[in-house]
This record gives structure tokens, sequence and C-alpha cells, in this order.
């Protein structure tokens, strides 16, 4: 029972909770502290805090720190997770509520926990988050990381055996989509031209899987990058393949193709594909043999198929 004892120094009569009551206590709010972290619940998106999920575009995230590399937006669980998993640092993290119970939501909140439990998770009801344009795409949660400074082009393919370059593809989802297959059919690096949509723009993370966190990637130094990087790649051992439509080209099961110590896979941009002076600079031209007369497969499309033969 609970003990009623007179305070002189409150001029009133207080209460003493039963110890196994006190406990209880102390240990839900443990619990809660563990499972919950900083829980800030959000009814309004305009403010301050909220601002580089609702109001700033990708563009303006990449250059937040600039000079320093800047910031970007993960969502969904699994995106969140290869992101945590490959180093990225977290700075808060916006979810629905009903996600942050979840078995998956438990999950990204332990990983975050386990960098730090200072990190502001903001929750809100699925209504209010859905004004953030492409909410309803992110399964129940975003998360605001912070980038790193990319890699040099030499770091990544001096060790590398099978490598793509991505000659101007805007398109995040086809982005994503070629990260996807990079990293389930074994190429070791991607780099992009200064062209290319990035790698960690919401859209091309999302279709990639997060697999944008897996692959070492870069982007190339310069516009006019094919005579320089032609040259780096052969002085390293590299024999490079342009992806383009040309009679004289070769199948991508060409002995001289599976022969190569190192090849580098070079696709082009959607539509017009490589430029002429890139498919020049190449040592090789490879097309995939079509049926019923297609000419073409989509650059994703295209790249899954020479990867799946290029790799083995």
């Amino acid at each position: 029972q609970e003990k009623r004892f007179w305070s002189a120094d409150q001029k009133r009569f207080v209460y003493s909770l039963r110890p196994a009551a006190k406990v209880a206590g102390l240990f839900s709010t443990y619990a809660r502290r563990r499972s919950g972290m900083r829980r800030i619940p959000i009814t309004d998106l305009h403010t301050p805090e909220l601002e580089i999920y609702n109001e700033r575009r990708e563009i303006q995230l990449l250059r937040y720190y600039e000079p320093a590399p800047g910031l970007f937006i993960a969502e969904s669980a699994n995106v969140i997770l290869r992101a945590l998993t490959a180093g990225y640092e977290p700075l808060s993290l916006l979810m629905e509520q009903r996600e942050a119970d979840s078995e998956k939501g438990r999950e990204v909140l332990g990983r975050i926990m386990e960098r730090s439990e200072e990190i502001p998770v903001y929750v809100s009801s699925n209504e209010v988050l859905s004004q953030i344009s492409g909410f309803k795409l992110a399964r129940g949660m975003l998360c605001a990381m912070r980038r790193r400074a990319l890699p040099k082009m030499e770091e990544l393919c001096r060790d590398a055996r099978r490598i793509a370059i991505l000659e101007n593809v805007v398109n995040p989802t086809n982005v994503g989509a070629i990260f996807r297959s990079a990293a389930a059919l074994g190429i070791d690096a991607v780099l992009l031209t200064a062209g290319c949509s990035d790698p960690l723009y919401r859209r091309a993370a999302r279709v990639s899987m997060g697999t944008v966190f897996q692959v070492p990637w870069t982007f190339l130094g310069t516009e006019d990058w094919a005579d320089r990087t032609m040259a780096q790649l052969r002085g390293m051992g590299y024999r490079t393949a342009a992806m383009a439509l040309k009679e004289d080209s070769l199948s991508p099961d060409a002995r001289v193709l599976h022969e190569a110590e190192k090849l580098a896979i070079i696709l082009g941009t959607e539509g017009e594909g490589l430029a002429a002076d890139t498919i020049a600079d190449c040592d090789y031209t490879v097309c995939i043999p079509m049926a019923r007369g297609v000419d073409s497969l989509n650059v994703a499309a295209a790249s899954a198929v020479a990867f799946w033969e290029l790799c083995r």
C-alpha cells in the first residue's frame, strides 16, 4: 500500500510509492531511453530542424557545407542500414510513429544509437509526413547523413579487375539500377563523368537498394574526361570497351574481352549513347545482339547484360 505522511517542509501530506512500483518506474524510464533515444514529436514540418527534409533541394544539400562535403537524405530502412554499415554519419532521423515501433524501425534506431544516443529522432503521423515530396516512396523513414570526401580515381582502379564508367547518365533511376547490377554482378568500382546524376540523390540510392554504399565510386574531375582518363587507365593496365551500336562491334562474349586482365566497361547517356570521341578512344566497341528488330536496350538493362557476361 502507499504510505501517507506529513511533510513539515511542504506543509502537506505526501505519498510514497511501494518499492516495487519505484523499481518498475525506473525500468520503464530506462526502457524508453534505450528504445526511443531522443524521440521528438512533430506536428509542423516548417521548423528549422526539418528544413533539410522539407525545404532544401538535393543540390542545396550537396553544397550545404561547401567547400566541405555536404549532406544527403537516405530513405527506407534498407537504404539507411546499408549507409550506416558503410560508415556514413547520421545527423537526424525522421520517421512515422508506426515505423519507429516496427521491427525494422527498431533495428534502425538501434544501429543509430550505437553511434550516439544524442542523434535526434523526429516522429510524426503519415498525414503530416506525406507533405514531404516523395515521402510515400520512403517506406516510413528518412535519415539526414553527412557526405564524405570522394576518393581519387587511381585509388579505386589500382587493384580492381572490372570497372564501369558512366558518361552523362542523367536519370537517377538509371544510375541506381546500374549500381544495383554492378554490386550484384561483380563490378569493382564505378566512375561517373560530371554530367551524371549523383548516386546519393534519394531516387538513385533508393533504386539501387542502398548498393551505392557498397560499390566504390567517384566522379571524374573534368568534363573533357575521355583523353585524360583513358591514358590513366591504360597506364594501370586497363583495356577499354565502349558499349555502342556499331557494325564492327564485338559481342560481349568475345574471347578477347574475357582474356583482358583489367577491363573498363563504358556506358553512355540515355538516348544518344556515348560521344563519338569516347568511342574512338576505346580499345573495343561492344554491342549486345538483339532480336525482333530491336536496336538497343535501356542503359540500365544493357549494363546488367554486359556486367554479367564480362565479369564471369
